[in-house]
């Protein structure tokens, strides 16, 4: 066995081992100064909102000063306040209450790209080819000779100082990965590689001085208090070395999902190693958490005992209500915890996938399901993160056309936007649902869709049999539960399909989760049911798209 493949067991339990985290689109989740913008200080807020649901902290997505191209994932200063979220001063002070209720609190960095105006970036444009400054990003001359006039990677025949770009690599948001750093240059040859936008340019981790670079961004963070860290497209930082073609698919050469040279490259593990080590040195240790979007075997690499902590289970995430399909992902992830040591972190939401409610078959289909699927996650061994609205049961929005603001479909014709409508607090729609804080009549920068106020978090709370209602019943349980040893942060899960699509996740002797996948009722296995999406009928039958915990003895 070689050293990357060694691992132990994590020897100690830690807080994260079985935390549920509630992942805070900050845009969408209130506004505290009017401009129709969610901020710091309408988390600041809403945060006892929050701490009521029982979760164990939060993950805020970037708030860093940005042009938000990306909505804040193309970053432009990794150590800042963006004034559109609000001032440090602020975050400050919301570190300091959410930890007085008991939340711990998790960032976003982004390690393989920042902003084309990030500091760093723009001296690197002035420096020229050739120069230190460019080898902080992947600056790569164009072959010389033939044009690429049309934009889509391939020579025209007409010549030009420029050439086409250094490879056939194309963006996640579409078109080709590469853009000219000055292309009214006939000396300026080069091209800069971007695997997202134009305005979102991938560092260079082959040079040492990235790292430190990020060495720096983590510990200002942990200093402050931070208690981890989300790490975006944490497989992505290391690139192929040479920058060769991908081998395409019908033409098509994903950024990367189907292009082998831009993801997984065995040198990121040093990276996650480095940064394990400077996590420890804080006491208690800080967390780190990967966007690993990778099958659960490759996945689980990421979090050998001496990686990160926990990396998304991505192959859990994308599942539709399929039991035979979860229960070989569930399998999978228990066999890459049996090897590595590390439980899974499960996600059925988040900012970038269609919401449950409607990925799960929408109406009332849906929102069954999605109830369902809830309880299910919630009843799993290892950490879960449960995305903003989700306990409320949102369902995917269809933004107008006009109103859509994604990267993602000016260039690609996918649209996230319908993920990340801002919540819905009260009823009132002439005052958008109460998003505005200080200025009710405020535009949102999202439209909401006629009806929001049906979700609406005060409606919710005052309705003994909703969404919201149960999924803080389930994590109340589920603390109880783990405080009387009947979870424990080290469980596995073995997953089955009985009779009737009814699937079954073993966590323990005495304790299992059953969900009803089928078009008939099912009857429970032998046990006390603690907890279910909806009522059971007389004799322990379980109706369709409904899930229960189950306690034996």
């Amino acid at each position: 066995m070689s050293p990357l493949e060694e691992t132990t067991l994590a020897p100690a339990a830690e807080w994260w081992q079985s935390a549920v985290i509630y992942e805070v689109y900050p845009r969408s989740f209130a506004d505290g100064d009017g401009d129709g913008v969610g901020d710091l200080a309408g988390l600041i807020a809403r945060l006892p909102y929050i701490a009521a649901l029982g979760v164990d902290g939060i993950w805020m997505t970037p708030f860093q000063p940005s042009p938000q191209l990306d909505q804040g994932y193309d970053v432009s200063d990794y150590c800042g306040v963006d004034p559109l979220f609000g001032t440090m001063e602020q975050f400050d002070t919301l570190l300091e209450l959410a930890h007085s209720l008991g939340l711990r609190v998790l960032l976003d960095v982004v390690p393989n790209h920042c902003s084309s105006e990030h500091p760093l970036f723009q001296q690197a444009l002035a420096a020229g080819p050739g120069s230190p400054e460019r080898d902080m990003f992947h600056f790569v001359p164009g072959p010389e000779g033939m044009s690429d006039d049309d934009g889509d990677g391939s020579a025209t025949g007409t010549a030009d100082a420029g050439g086409v770009p250094p490879n056939n690599w194309q963006s996640v948001f579409g078109g080709r990965a590469w853009s000219r750093a000055n292309p009214a240059s006939q000396t300026d040859t080069d091209w800069y590689l971007h695997l997202f936008s134009a305005g979102q340019p991938d560092w260079n981790w082959r040079n040492p001085a990235v790292g430190d670079y990020f060495d720096g961004v983590l510990r200002f963070w942990f200093d402050k208090g931070v208690d981890g860290l989300r790490i975006d497209v944490a497989h992505a930082l290391f690139k192929a070395e040479g920058l060769p073609d991908s081998p395409a698919t019908d033409g098509v050469v994903d950024g990367l999902r189907s292009n082998p040279q831009v993801s997984d490259q065995e040198e990121v593990h040093e990276v996650y190693r480095r940064w394990r080590t400077i996590a420890e040195k804080y006491q208690p240790h800080r967390l780190l958490v990967g966007e690993v979007n990778l099958e659960p075997a490759r996945a689980a690499r990421y979090t050998r005992a001496d990686e990160m902590q926990q990396a998304f289970a991505f192959s859990f995430v994308k599942l539709d209500w399929d039991p035979e399909a979860w229960a070989a992902v569930g399998n999978e992830l228990e066999a890459a915890r049996q090897l590595h040591g590390a439980a899974p972190t499960w996600a059925l939401e988040n900012h970038d996938i269609v919401r449950s409610v409607t990925r799960f078959g929408s109406g009332e289909l849906g929102s069954a399901r999605a109830r369902a699927a809830v309880v299910a996650l919630l009843g799993l061994p290892g950490a879960a993160y449960l995305y903003q609205g989700q306990e409320l049961g949102l369902p995917e929005v269809d933004v107008p056309v006009e109103s859509r603001v994604d990267p993602m479909w000016a260039r690609g014709g996918v649209c996230r936007d319908g993920a990340r409508v801002p919540l819905p607090w009260t009823g009132d729609a002439a005052l958008n649902h109460g998003f505005s804080l200080t200025e009710p009549a405020a535009q949102p920068w999202l439209p909401v869709p006629a009806g929001w106020g049906t979700h609406a978090i005060e409606r919710q709370q005052q309705e003994p049999e909703s969404s919201l209602a149960l999924v803080t019943k389930a994590l109340q349980l589920r603390r109880l539960l783990q405080k009387n040893e009947v979870f424990g942060p080290n469980d596995g899960g073995t997953w089955r399909v009985d009779a009737g699509n009814l699937l079954i996740c073993e966590r323990s002797a005495d304790f299992f989760v059953a969900v009803a996948m089928g078009t008939e009722p099912v009857q429970l296995p032998a046990g006390s049911v603690l907890l279910s999406a909806e009522p059971l009928t007389e004799d322990r039958w379980l109706q369709p798209n409904n899930a229960a915990w189950v306690l034996r003895g």
